[in-house]
């Protein structure tokens, strides 16, 4: 499976094109949130979320059947960001599961700044 056309359809909120990479009876869970959905549920949540979306891949890991994607997404005015974590699982080159791990990006919590504990990243 081509992971960057899958991400490009994702940001993109393209619908068609990201049924493409999903076999019929996949599993999406978005375990940040509880949820677990059908590929058709899962099209709705993605494409029918609100705003432009643009990202970039920060790390693939191959595992077997199951690709580990590092994702940084932000609006299209980079108003804020999130990372997502998602393992997704292919059997015959289409999606089966895909878990995925969302969160938001943010500043040192005081307490921990107060600890001068670690640095920044970049």
């Amino acid at each position: 499976m081509e992971i960057p056309s899958f991400v490009d359809a994702v940001l993109k909120q393209d619908e068609g094109k990201l049924r493409t990479f999903f076999a019929e009876n996949a599993v999406i869970r978005w375990h940040c949130t509880n949820e677990c959905f059908s590929v058709d549920e899962y099209l709705r949540a993605n494409c029918d979320y609100p705003g432009d979306w643009d990202g970039e891949i920060e790390r693939i890991e191959e595992a077997g059947d199951t690709t580990i994607v590092v994702l940084r997404v932000f609006p299209v005015d980079k108003s804020f960001s999130v990372h997502a974590v998602s393992f997704i699982k292919t059997q015959e080159d289409l999606i089966v599961a895909l878990d995925e791990y969302w969160a938001d990006d943010g500043d040192i919590p005081d307490w921990r700044k107060a600890m001068r504990l670690g640095k920044p990243i970049v």
